[in-house]
Formats: C-alpha cells, structure tokens, sequence
C-alpha cells in the first residue's frame, strides 16, 4: 500500500510540474556595417570610454572573416552587403550584388527556407526596406539586388549606376520574380521593415506584390500602432517608402565636412592654416517620430512566432543604417542606429531568459568607412597644419569629449566599404556551435547545426 501511495504521489508532482517542450530558436543580428570601429562608436557615445554596451557583456566573443570573389572566382578583398548577407544565409561565397545565389548564379537554399520546411517558424525584421540585400538574402533569390521589384528587375538606375536587370529571374523567363514579389509569397511568418513603395510597384498590367502577398492571406501592416496588436497566420509590415528614418541626425543636419584650408595652405601644405569643422551635437530625428522603433518590431516579431508554437523559430535581424548613414558620413545617424541595435539585442536577450534553447548571435556583413582619429591630432607639436583629407565629424559626447571621426575611402558623395574582419557576440549557447575565429560560411553551418537541420 505504501509503495502504491509513493508512485501516485510521484506521478502528481510530475503532473504539476511545467511541460518543457524541446524548442530551439535562433535570433541573428545583423548590424549593417557594424565593425570594430562603430562598437567603439557607440560605446563611447552611449555608455562612456569606460562603460560597457549590452553586446560587451555577452560571454562569446570572436571574430570572423568575410569572403567575397569575382566573377572569375579569384578573392577580392572588399564585400557588400548582398554577398555577404548570401553566405551568412546559405554558406555560399558569393558574387558582389547576388542575392540567394552562388558564384555560378544558381539559387541556393537559405537557412530560413531549410528552418520553414522543417517546420520552425520564421521571420525577418529590418530597418531598411525589406528587399535591400541584407533582409532579402535569407528569403529571395536574384543575380543583382537592385531587382527588388517588378519594375526594377526589368533594368534602370540604382545608386547611380545603370544596369540591365535580372532577365533570368523574370517570372515570364522561368524565374521567380522580383525580391518583393517573391517576399509576398514566401514561407516567412513576419516580415518587418520599410519598402513600401516595392510592393505597390507596377509593370503594366501585372499585380503588384502587395497584391500578390493580400491574394495569400498577408495580413499587411503600415502604420506603427499596429503592432499594439496581435495577429494570425503571415505579417508583413511595411512603415515607410523605402529606408525607415533614422532616430538621431547631427544638429540641424549636419554630417562630417572638409578642413577648411587657408588660401596659403593650398599653395603649398606646409605653410597656412586649418579650420575645425564645428563640433557636432547628436539630437533626436523628426523624421523618425512616427516609425516604430527596431526593438518594438523585435518584440512583436518575437511574440509572433513564439505564439503557439512548441517547435520553435528563427528570426533575423537587420540594424541598416549604421552602414548607411556611414556611407553618409552621418556618425550622430550610425550612432543612434547602434543605440537601436543594443534595444532591440536587450528584448532578444529578455526572451532567451525565459526560453534557454535560443542562440543569439549580434555580427556584421562588411566592415565601413568610418575611423576614430585623434582631435587634436597627435602631431600638433609639429609647425605645419596637419588635417585629415577626407571629412572628419567632431562629435561631442555626453562624457564631455570630441570623437573625431574621419571618412576618407573617396571623393564621391558616397563612402565605401572596408576589407577588415568584423565581430561576433553570442550568448552562452554559442559554446555548442560557434569558435574564435570563423568564417561567415561557418555561421551558417553553426545556425544549421544549431537547429538540428
């Protein structure tokens, strides 16, 4: 009789206990640009030379290099965000411009795709629009990443440059359509950022993609308030045209400039003067009052697809314009990018708390133009003027500094990318999968492994 009573009492207590179901989820994060040089950026803007961001507190550090090739296949040094948003999402080492393809301009099956049709939940959240290279490279396949919609990828003008589109990828070719196109009905459960005006592109009489994703059942989001609520089956959010605006901007605008220089010193460089730009002070961007935040956008992804859900999900991340605004010499628009990043890693971390089978990973595509140089130089001892060739912003910082920094990649309107290896952080469930150094190929096969794919 007593062992009968011990086993009913065994069998209660395990009947009250919590039911953990063997759930995995994976949370990349990907920082446009975010080198070594923009985490030192924002650590000494945000939280002091002497502080920690959230991301330095994160117990896995590494460091990973970045791959690219030509089109003959030899090694280039420096990437952009379509390659390497490519190899991050599918293991592949690619092409500048390709998106979801390899070297020799086939499709390849991404890490999202493969967690879809094993039943994971997926999502992609950024705060470009939805079909720039980073976002599109996890659920779309194109051989240029400016064909983002059905006008596009029929040929015109993208930064400038004149190109010929992606004959191959039309659908009326056999292909798979535009980025936009091929968004609105992919098996992504949420989907969050800007590109509005993608979806509502139209060549001739064909439908648009937001036709085609509301012909899927889309429920279509486009107002901020929006994610106040809850919503069932697919979610596509689009806040704004195309890039969502940034939360800080330099005071009135104003980016990094030129020394201005004495007529003497044009003359000759030893002899004259120099003057500082003015020192820069970071203030809150009207333009971004209406846009929903990226943390807010993490949240509501998060709760989207852990809602019902005991398989569990992977979720990226993308905090654009910290390479963006680089490429404008915009260190206050980067920063507050930055600060947006460290939110939205804060609610991530907030749900692996309470879910311990998820892998967070914070890294970056490329590395970007942008160097912390000495203000005042160090050589001031020196009886010459000594001054930067390229645009240099005086940051004033909350500690009551300058941060100087220089942009000097070109002399065009728009800055390049750097060839330098960029950062990895995770969480403690990182140990399993990730080492030291890596290559971005290698996080895709972590991320796979990880998720038992």
């Amino acid at each position: 009789m007593r062992k009968i009573l011990v086993a009913a009492a065994v069998i209660t207590a395990m009947a009250t206990q919590p039911v953990i179901a063997d759930e995995r989820a994976v949370i990349l994060i990907i920082g446009d640009g975010f080198d070594d040089t923009h985490v030192t950026m924002g650590r000494n803007y945000l939280k002091g030379q002497a502080g920690q961001l959230l991301l330095d507190q994160m117990p896995f550090r590494g460091a990973v290099q970045v791959e690219t090739v030509n089109s003959e296949g030899t090694a280039i040094y420096v990437a952009d965000s379509a390659n390497t948003a490519t190899t991050l999402a599918t293991g592949a080492v690619t092409q500048i411009a390709r998106i979801g393809k390899n070297a020799s301009d086939q499709p390849v099956k991404t890490v999202l795709e493969s967690a879809a049709a094993a039943g994971y939940k997926t999502g992609i959240v950024s705060t470009a629009s939805v079909t720039d290279a980073s976002p599109a490279a996890f659920a779309a396949h194109v051989t240029i990443r400016a064909c983002e919609n059905p006008v596009t990828i029929r040929g015109g003008e993208k930064y400038g440059v004149t190109f010929d589109g992606c004959p191959q990828d039309l659908k009326e070719n056999g292909g798979m359509g535009s980025i936009s196109e091929q968004l609105a009905v992919a098996n992504v459960d949420v989907i969050l950022g800007g590109g509005m005006e993608h979806f509502v592109a139209q060549y001739e009489s064909d439908p648009t993609a937001l036709a085609l994703a509301k012909e899927h059942g889309v429920t279509i989001l486009s107002q901020r308030d929006a994610l106040k609520q809850q919503h069932v089956g697919r979610v596509i959010g689009l806040f704004s045209e195309d890039t969502m605006p940034v939360a800080w901007r330099g005071k009135n605008g104003q980016v990094a400039e030129s020394i201005e220089r004495s007529w003497l010193n044009h003359i000759h460089e030893m002899i004259g003067s120099i003057t500082q730009p003015e020192v820069i002070e970071c203030e809150a961007n009207p333009s971004f009052a209406e846009m929903p935040s990226m943390e807010t956008m993490t949240r509501y992804a998060l709760d989207h697809l852990s809602r019902d859900n005991d398989k569990g999900f992977f979720l990226t991340i993308e905090s654009a314009s910290i390479d963006k605004k680089s490429h404008e010499r915009d260190a206050c628009g980067s920063i507050g990018e930055i600060k947006q990043l460290e939110e939205a890693l804060a609610a991530a971390m907030e749900y692996a708390s309470d879910n311990p089978n998820t892998l967070i990973m914070v890294t970056a595509d490329h590395s970007q133009a942008a160097q912390i140089v000495p203000d005042p130089t160090l050589y001031t001892s020196l009886p010459i003027p000594v001054f930067s060739p390229g645009k240099v912003a005086r940051i004033a910082t909350p500690e009551g500094s300058v941060m100087r920094i220089n942009y000097a990649t070109n002399n065009i309107r728009s800055e390049e990318h750097t060839g330098a290896n960029v950062p990895l952080f995770a969480n403690s469930e990182a140990e399993s999968v990730l080492s030291p150094f890596m290559r971005q190929r290698d996080i895709y096969a972590a991320m796979m492994r990880y998720l038992e794919l």
